[in-house]
């Protein structure tokens, strides 16, 4: 998906001259060409993210769209002050472009990890949070968020599900309906390993590539005219980041929420990607035995 960034977002700083693309040196190279095209609209600070976020929100302020980037933990958590008060407090818009997310590169260390990312952003008003699950869905996300004008996330990860699905931004996919069961809410690259938990169980899944705005109408057509309201939310970020949120979609009935993902617990190992998502039981196998235990 980085790579479909750079790529994207290179293409849209020819086509667009109120686009800019603010760096802390990650992907910096792979913005040579563009700099070079662009030098007065692709702007490396260097290893300052207090900075990435002051610059981005300064360039909003003279009518630009920026786009900042870098890893998430340097982009949301080293310079969230900024994040609140250049960016929020100021009333500007911008679009933040993560990499590497909660699990990606385990021999980075705690450093590079961010599960908690996301809520953060929701002490936050106003963002619009998108998670996609593929490179192809990571350019259509970027490029509706370069086209507006508000504050949007765009969370990009090393897991990826096999295929791009039919998304819109905004809006939760149903990809698998159930008359009984749980409705399993799928959170981008999950997707893959939520579709072989579940298979032969009675379950619907939804497919969420945004989260913010939560699609409440989504999850409630979902639901409707079933008995019981189980939900289960499957976050490639802090387990149970959006549970406030189908609380809050189904305020008006008796509901059950199993929300799974990142665990709070730090692991102190390196490993691989995939030995880290199975360690925060987000494998399919790990995922069936949660969910068949809980509905």
């Amino acid at each position: 998906m980085r790579d479909r960034f750079i790529s994207t977002a290179t293409a849209l700083l020819d086509e667009d001259p109120r686009l800019a693309v603010v760096l802390a040196d990650i992907s910096a190279a792979g913005f040579d060409s563009a700099a070079a095209a662009h030098p007065d609209r692709v702007l490396n600070v260097g290893i300052r993210e207090q900075l990435l976020i002051g610059a981005t929100g300064g360039l909003a302020l003279t009518g630009m769209r920026p786009i900042a980037h870098t890893f998430a933990s340097f982009l949301v958590e080293r310079p969230f002050e900024q994040v609140k008060l250049d960016l929020g407090h100021q009333g500007v818009g911008a679009v933040l472009v993560s990499a590497l997310g909660s699990y990606d590169w385990p021999a980075g260390g705690r450093t590079h990890m961010s599960p908690a990312d996301v809520a953060l952003l929701d002490t936050l008003p106003g963002w619009t949070v998108h998670v996609p699950g593929h490179a192809d869905e990571a350019d259509l996300l970027l490029r509706d968020a370069a086209a507006g004008d508000g504050l949007v996330y765009l969370r990009l990860s090393a897991q990826t599900n096999a295929s791009a699905r039919p998304i819109t931004p905004g809006r939760f996919l149903t990809v698998r309906e159930s008359a009984t069961g749980p409705v399993v809410v799928a959170v981008g690259p999950v997707l893959d390993e939520v579709l072989r938990a579940v298979a032969g169980l009675d379950a619907t899944v939804l497919y969420a590539a945004t989260v913010r705005p939560f699609d409440h109408a989504a999850l409630r057509t979902a639901l409707a005219g079933r008995a019981s309201a189980d939900v289960v939310l499957v976050e490639p970020y802090l387990a149970g980041t959006s549970t406030p949120f189908v609380s809050e979609a189904l305020a008006d009935r008796p509901h059950r929420v199993l929300g799974l993902g990142v665990s709070r617990e730090e692991l102190r190992h390196y490993g691989t990607m995939d030995e880290h998502i199975a360690a925060h039981g987000l494998d399919a196998r790990s995922l069936r035995e949660r969910i068949s235990s809980w509905a």
